[in-house]
């Protein structure tokens, strides 16, 4: 795939984040920060048995391009919580999006919510879990409209070292999950 940045502006309407300068006082001082207000979202770990892996995704992110110049990342399949849907619903309906899977909603399993970009935005994510095999993969996946995600299928006994490695771009929340399911699941020999 062949990313080209053609251009990099300043903006003042988006539909996804709003700047904000937030003024306050702490211990008598005065003080300023630069924040995004940012939709809340999901995350979801999906674990396929079929094939004992990780189902994630990857895609391009502008943001780490600007960084690093790559700007592909590994990461849980996700999406933006902007539907006046259940956080559950939301996450089904994205599993099955950006990776072909038809989960039922009673089959996911929250993990936890937890604050994200807590420097600039503060978004608070949901993550959650869901167990699938091949007999619920009824799609290719790779997202809607025009997004291009590709579906990766990391194999479970490479996933500690693929944590570790920075040469993949990778979210935390990522590694969070996998840290998650290691000592939730596998350490325990139970996610059969």
């Amino acid at each position: 795939m062949s990313i080209e940045i053609t251009k990099v502006t300043d903006f003042t309407d988006s539909q996804y984040l709003t700047p904000k300068r937030v003024f306050y006082t702490q211990n008598g001082v005065e003080k300023i920060w630069d924040v995004v207000k940012v939709h809340n979202s999901v995350a979801i770990l999906i674990y396929n048995s079929s094939c004992d892996s990780f189902v994630l995704v990857k895609q391009f992110r502008p943001a780490v391009y600007l960084a690093n110049q790559n700007g592909f990342t590994y990461e849980l399949c996700a999406g933006i919580v902007d539907k006046d849907k259940s956080l559950l619903q939301i996450a089904k309906e994205e599993i099955e999006e950006e990776t072909g899977f038809v989960v039922a909603v009673e089959n996911i399993e929250k993990i936890a919510s937890f604050y994200t970009s807590v420097g600039f935005a503060g978004g608070e994510q949901t993550m959650y879990f869901a167990k699938v095999d091949d007999s619920l993969k009824l799609y290719d996946g790779g997202g809607v409209d025009i997004e291009e995600i590709e579906v990766v299928n990391l194999p479970l006994n490479e996933a500690k070292d693929f944590i570790f490695d920075e040469s993949y771009s990778k979210t935390s929340g990522l590694m969070y999950a996998f840290m998650w399911f290691f000592e939730k699941y596998q350490n325990k020999n139970n996610i059969a």
